[in-house]
């Protein structure tokens, strides 16, 4: 006989290797068994990023003595009793493999009562029980686990640095601390704190925990209840951003998931708010039946599907969409911390007295191009957040030094003057952007201008883009479906590989109003496209549909008009070095009033920059 069933040490081994990555894996399985025993407190030590013990200890329900034991078998579960269970599945953990895989490459100790009675103690090495006893009554359970693929040193030539295994378990449970913000968590490796949460529910303190106070500042509260969904969480101002997704965090029913598609939704809400190669920072919680999420996909449960997957990636978009229409978009340029105690969403405060103590400092852009401290790893629980002592703003500071040598001064009116002069800004005014008067030009580039609350800085250029990239997009928005006979035909040379994609997917084009016709091996020729193509920007349009079927394998029409729209006002608009008179700063201004996103050009770059009063004159040391 050939086919033999493989014992279950050698099953448990294999089943490791799809659960027990590395160590960050291990931790992630132990810390959601806690979290599903309903732990309100959660301990985790680490030794030599895991390699060489990892320690979780909580005050979760625990376990009798026989479940004890049973929990270590391959397979043993106590949250899916029947088929019915696993479409109804409201735990992080249910599959009954990880104590088990986890069992089977360490060493492993765990400790474990109810409460009600005499605690249990077992020692496990390869997976088997070496050791049973009894122990404390205290309820809630520590597992430990040392030795790490001890019998398994294949895998051990693929650990990275401690460094870097370290970083993987703290990206971790950074996750879990934003995903269970009514947890109290405490982190330490080699016996030093490595961050702690309070535990109060409170997701925005946790946010500052772990993302540090200046981004917790910048974040928004977004809500939204429909029948199938609700989402909760906040997300980032498009001024905070970052070169990675992973700070893009989805939630479902308190698990922490994976999904292009979500943060697609997330990116597509943010659009032309955000540079490009730049993402936000997010946490959106999502909670829904249990029955419309498949959470059984994957053997890390890190992949889900959804039932109505598209009906949820239109909410997050109009959540999020909806939250930035009501809010004022303008980066402030600080020169310090604000003296006097503020509030970010009446629920954190903050004392300029005090440094933010932090384990680890990242620099990571911040729009328009100042820099904020953002502590990754907050050692402290306390929900009351520190100011950092002093932050640098480099541009800011060289405007400053600009406007006193290069302003070119045009028709400098009295501010009074100015208000009583421009009926057209009072009547087109949008609360979320204020009345601002042009006092002048700095450098031929930016527009500077003035109201009760301090400076403003315009850049020309990316203010008449927005204004052209709207009209161009509406005018391109809904066109008809005719298409345009040309004099005097275009002719395309292409490369051998684009011919063959052209020849593929002729179909697909034609439905798109492009019909190539072949003039050679590699030339083709077009007589007519669709009447909607921009005048003068025909080859760029025609060219971007041929490299889209190329990436995506089909052609969104809407996402090429997007970009001629894009293209067209960014050729148009005025450039650096133009100087303009008060009546064109004027007008230029009037116009950007009255567009739906005022803050951003179509690439995301910001608008306007604000100097308060306040901070203009802590700069001239007028106050201190």
């Amino acid at each position: 006989m050939k086919i033999m069933q493989m014992p279950d040490a050698l099953a448990n081994k294999i089943a490791a290797g799809e659960v027990v990555e590395r160590p960050a894996s291990v931790v992630k399985e132990l810390v959601e068994n806690s979290i599903d025993a309903n732990s309100t407190w959660i301990k985790i030590d680490i030794a030599e990023a895991g390699l060489q013990e990892i320690k979780v200890t909580d005050n979760g329900e625990g376990m009798s003595e026989e479940d004890c034991e049973h929990a270590f078998l391959r397979h043993a579960t106590s949250k899916i009793k029947n088929e019915n269970d696993l479409f109804h599945v409201q735990t992080l953990g249910f599959r009954g493999e990880a104590l088990a895989s986890i069992a089977s490459v360490s060493r492993l100790t765990v400790q474990t009562s109810t409460g009600d009675e005499a605690g249990t103690y077992l020692e496990l090495e390869g997976g088997k029980i070496t050791q049973k006893q009894k122990t404390t009554a205290r309820q809630g359970s520590e597992i430990t686990i040392r030795d790490l693929f001890f019998n398994t040193p294949a895998r051990l030539k693929y650990m990275k640095t401690i460094h870097t295994e370290l970083g993987h378990i703290t990206d971790l449970l950074n996750r879990l601390a934003l995903s269970h913000p009514e947890v109290r968590f405490e982190v330490t490796h080699n016996g030093k704190g490595l961050f702690k949460t309070a535990g109060t529910d409170d997701l925005l303190q946790v946010i500052s925990q772990v993302y540090g106070m200046n981004v917790a500042r910048q974040m928004l509260y977004v809500k939204l209840e429909t029948l199938d969904f609700t989402i909760e969480g906040y997300i980032a101002k498009p001024e905070v951003t970052r070169a990675s997704r992973n700070y893009v965090s989805t939630i479902i029913n308190g698990r922490y998931i994976k999904s292009i598609p979500l943060t697609q939704a997330i990116m597509r809400a943010y659009h032309t708010l955000l540079p490009i190669g730049r993402s936000p920072i997010v946490v959106l919680s999502i909670h829904m039946d249990p029955i419309l999420v498949d959470v059984n996909v994957h053997p890390t449960k890190l992949e889900v599907r959804f039932s109505k997957d598209k009906e949820l990636f239109q909410a997050i978009e109009h959540t999020i969409i909806s939250k930035f229409r009501q809010q004022t978009l303008i980066p402030e340029v600080q020169h310090k911390p604000e003296p006097k105690e503020k509030s970010v969403q009446h629920r954190m405060h903050f004392d300029d007295h005090d440094s933010y103590a932090a384990s680890n400092v990242s620099t990571d852009s911040v729009q328009p191009s100042f820099v904020q401290n953002e502590p990754l790893i907050n050692q402290s629980e306390v929900p009351i957040i520190k100011e950092p002592q002093e932050e640098t703003y480099t541009d800011g500071q060289e405007a400053q030094n600009e406007m006193q040598s290069n302003v070119n001064w045009n028709k400098v009116n009295d501010f009074t003057y100015q208000q009583e002069d421009s009926p057209s800004i009072q009547d087109t005014h949008d609360p979320r952007i204020p009345i601002m008067y042009p006092i002048g030009q700095l450098q031929g580039t930016y527009i500077l201008a003035q109201n009760e609350n301090g400076l403003y800085m315009i850049d020309q250029h990316a203010a008449q883009e927005r204004v052209k990239y709207e009209f161009f997009k509406k005018k391109l928005g809904k066109p008809a479906n005719e298409l345009q006979e040309l004099l005097i035909p275009l002719t395309f040379d292409f490369s051998k590989e684009e011919a063959i994609w052209i020849d593929q997917y002729k179909e697909e084009l034609k439905a798109a109003g492009l019909f190539f016709e072949s003039f050679g091996q590699q030339t083709y020729i077009i007589r007519s496209h669709p009447n909607w193509f921009p005048t003068g920007f025909e080859e760029e349009v025609i060219r971007e549909m041929v490299d889209q079927i190329m990436n995506e394998e089909k052609i969104n029409v809407e996402t090429i008009r997007e970009e001629a729209a894009t293209l067209m006002s960014c050729k148009r608009s005025i450039k650096a070095n133009h100087y303009l008179n008060q009546d064109e700063m004027y007008h230029l201004l009037d116009d950007l009033r009255k567009t739906s996103d005022p803050f951003t050009c179509p690439h995301g770059r910001p608008i306007i920059v604000h100097f308060t009063t306040y901070e203009l004159e802590k700069m001239f040391k007028r106050v201190m």
